[in-house]
């Protein structure tokens, strides 16, 4: 991979507003060409039938996948009325039928808020979600339904944004783990009428938004231009709420080897002022980013949690 710049590269992530009808996996794939390193991975997943914020990480990105998987996502999504599918959304086979004329906007209102806060969501049987060892989806494509375990999720905003039935569109805000076709589900549900997800699009996912993102063809066209490094957000882009030290050579060449720096080190509080757990990100001499450490006052240090090597 050629980047317009003099600093190493050992990695980052590129934000892309994922086209419908591509998995996340054609995602990953078509970058590895555009970008020529093997090492990438996503963020999280997003549906074929989904648009939007799809977060990758390359090479030492990987690292820190799980900055953006446990991070808040947001969505706007349309749940049709009247008819309910095996997948909860439009690339499954029709379940049910029903009339939805009685149902009012008022109504809907009222059962959305039992959708909002601490929340517990069974996972879709299409989903990938793992029961005795196997995901749920290949039990689901042998015309197995099991029993699911409802998952805790938090949703800090659910907002009825436009009334047209049979589709009502929808602003969500939710933690890790929320699974909007099941809203769109149980939603239908509590009105009394099938329904499913007929539209999704992520427009946030931690700290990636969809101001920023880019489509695939935008990438391809900066790689053919020579300009991929435009496109690719610094490996410390998820990290910026971790407080940021610089070590000297010999405190670097002892974290990439795995050893803990003492308690005091960086000036920051070791005694009493830094609680366990905290974490700092450390930089080289040159800016680049070295390693997360860990306080640990247990082994009176601070301990490599994650270590970029050079690639």
């Amino acid at each position: 991979m050629i980047l317009n710049s003099t600093r190493r590269f050992t990695g980052g992530y590129i934000n892309v507003d994922k086209s419908q009808d591509w998995s996340s996996t054609d995602v990953v794939r078509k970058l590895k060409g555009i970008v020529g390193m093997k090492k990438i991975g996503h963020g999280g997943t997003l549906d074929p039938m989904a648009t939007g914020v799809l977060p990758v990480c390359l090479g030492s990105g990987t690292k820190f996948a799980e900055m953006v998987l446990l991070g808040t996502k947001k969505y706007l999504l349309t749940v049709t009325l009247g008819s309910s599918t095996n997948t909860y959304d439009t690339e499954g086979e029709v379940t049910a039928e029903g009339d939805f004329s009685s149902v009012t906007r008022a109504g809907a209102e009222e059962a959305l808020g039992r959708f909002r806060g601490r929340i517990e969501q069974p996972p879709p049987m299409f989903s990938a979600v793992k029961h005795g060892g196997k995901r749920l989806y290949e039990l689901a494509r042998q015309g197995i339904e099991v029993e699911r375990k409802a998952r805790s999720v938090e949703v800090f905003e659910l907002q009825l944004l436009r009334w047209a039935l049979p589709a009502v569109d929808l602003r969500v805000e939710c933690s890790h783990g929320f699974y909007a076709r099941s809203l769109a589900h149980d939603l239908g549900v509590a009105l009394g009428v099938p329904a499913h997800l007929s539209a999704l699009r992520r427009t946030q996912a931690g700290p990636f938004g969809i101001e920023t993102a880019h489509t695939i063809d935008e990438i391809e066209e900066s790689a053919d231009a020579g300009r991929l490094n435009e496109v690719i957000l610094p490996v410390d882009f998820t990290l910026q709420h971790l407080p940021p030290v610089r070590l000297d050579p010999l405190r670097q060449e002892a974290v990439q080897h795995g050893r803990a720096l003492p308690v005091g080190e960086f000036g920051l509080p070791g005694r009493g002022g830094t609680k366990p757990g905290q974490q700092v990100r450390a930089y080289g001499q040159d800016g680049e980013l070295i390693a997360i450490l860990k306080f640990e006052p247990e082994k009176l240090g601070w301990r490599p949690e994650k270590v970029l090597l050079p690639l």
